[in-house]
């Protein structure tokens, strides 16, 4: 099984060589991305992490990068000695990387899942951990930490429905790598299911919350606020609605909904982050073929003028702290079946939360603030117009929602500093082996 893993994996390499010399020519940064995929590190970020007993955590993409931050926080008070090294996949990843955890002492591009790739940069770095945040399993980087004889951590685990369902079909190369994992610090009870269910002993799973609760890089003062919304060419629009993390095929309702809200506020103001940042242009035509008036964010950066009510957020990055400005917020990817996106981040500002029924990725916590009432859930763009109209309308219901979701994320603190004293716990046992 794992050799038929290396052959995919080496096949799927040669049929992308054609993708990669075209971004190569065409993207900005692809070529360093590149690089450092294969193996090629940077010096001076090599100089700073590798054989220094870093603690290296590996986070996919932005979701992840979020969940890591507080880890990242807390492994430094906890440890202030520690060196600490960060891995992502995408470039967004990296931007959110360089940007929220500034006390990482190095990022870099995690490396294609090659057998001697993975071994000479597992080898090269040195680390005394590997922490796996959220379900980021590839079997021959974890088989090189295996034979090298570092120990492996699982942090803020977490198992979707599609992935429990792709997992199970991954045979004795699954099983190796939950061999591989000493600890499993899951999110919730039903992810520490999912992963026994997997194969995963019980005695190494453990339920330690979810880290995305302790986050404070969104953190935003009031002035800060007024900020961002005079940045957004927003003063004088009330109220204001913010979109976040939208896909192909909802945007369409969000549009049609604005129009109707501003039947009843005329000087509303709509946000909307297309989870595809390369769709902003498309969305700035979709929106005036609804009789907006639309700009995407990057050309307001020397230009704050006041003529339109719809925002693309084409930047990275932003979305965390501009939910603070809202005064409704719209989770994207629940109204087409994709499994939605991170309602933490607007619960933490206390803003009332409006997703669709398709939240199967987020399961436990769209029924924790389901249950609290900090969350309605629309079937349909004629739903999300009467959820958002009434939300806008009604000061205590607004005020209620938005109580209660801050109850929730003060009452959920705690997750990081349960996985750091669990990490501390695996560094005591693998010195005095």
């Amino acid at each position: 099984m794992h050799l038929l893993y290396n052959l995919l994996a080496l096949v799927l390499v040669v049929l992308a060589t054609p993708v990669f010399l075209y971004r190569l020519i065409r993207e900005d940064g692809f070529g360093e991305r590149l690089k450092q995929s294969f193996g090629w590190l940077p010096a001076e970020t090599v100089a700073k992490v590798a054989n220094k007993n870093a603690i290296w955590l590996h986070a996919a993409s932005v979701g992840e990068i979020v969940a890591t931050s507080p880890m990242v926080k807390e492994i430094k008070k906890e440890m202030p000695d520690s060196v600490v090294v960060i891995s992502v996949v995408t470039a967004s990843g990296y931007a959110m990387a360089k940007r929220i955890i500034p006390e990482a002492d190095g990022v870099i591009f995690f490396p294609v899942d090659l057998p001697w790739l993975s071994r000479k940069v597992v080898k090269k770095i040195a680390p005394q951990a590997f922490l796996l945040v959220e379900t980021e399993l590839w079997p021959n980087f974890l088989k090189a930490t295996r034979q090298l004889g570092i120990p492996v951590m699982m942090v803020n685990g977490r198992i979707g429905d599609k992935s429990f369902g792709t997992y199970r079909y991954l045979g004795s190369v699954l099983q190796d790598m939950l061999t591989t994992v000493v600890k499993f610090c899951m999110q919730s009870a039903i992810d520490a299911q999912y992963i026994i269910k997997l194969g995963a002993d019980p005695a190494r799973v453990m339920v330690t919350g979810n880290t995305k609760y302790d986050q404070t890089y969104t953190d935003v003062s009031a002035e800060e606020q007024q900020e961002l919304t005079r940045q957004y060419g927003f003063d004088g629009r009330q109220p204001i609605i913010v979109a976040g993390s939208t896909h192909k095929g909802e945007e369409e309702s969000l549009f049609s909904t604005f129009a109707q809200v501003r039947n009843s506020f005329p000087q509303a103001g709509m946000i909307i982050a297309p989870r595809d940042i390369q769709r902003a242009d498309e969305l700035i035509s979709m929106a005036v073929s609804f009789g907006h008036q639309a700009v995407k964010r990057s050309m307001l950066q020397n230009n704050n003028a006041t003529s339109h009510n719809i925002v693309i957020l084409d930047t990275i990055g932003e979305l965390g702290r501009v939910y603070s400005i809202g005064d409704v917020v719209f989770v994207g990817g629940s109204l087409i079946p994709q499994g939605g996106h991170n309602i933490l981040e607007p619960a933490a500002h206390g803003k009332p939360i409006v997703v669709g029924p398709h939240m199967f990725n987020f399961k436990d916590i769209y029924a924790l603030l389901s249950e609290r009432k900090a969350c309605v859930t629309v079937e349909d763009q004629a739903m999300l117009t009467d959820k958002l109209l009434t939300i806008l309308q009604d000061g205590e219901l607004s005020s209620a929602m938005s109580q209660n979701a801050r109850a929730i994320i003060e009452e959920n603190r705690g997750a990081a500093h349960k996985n750091t004293l669990q990490l501390k716990m695996l560094l005591e046992k693998a010195n005095n082996l």
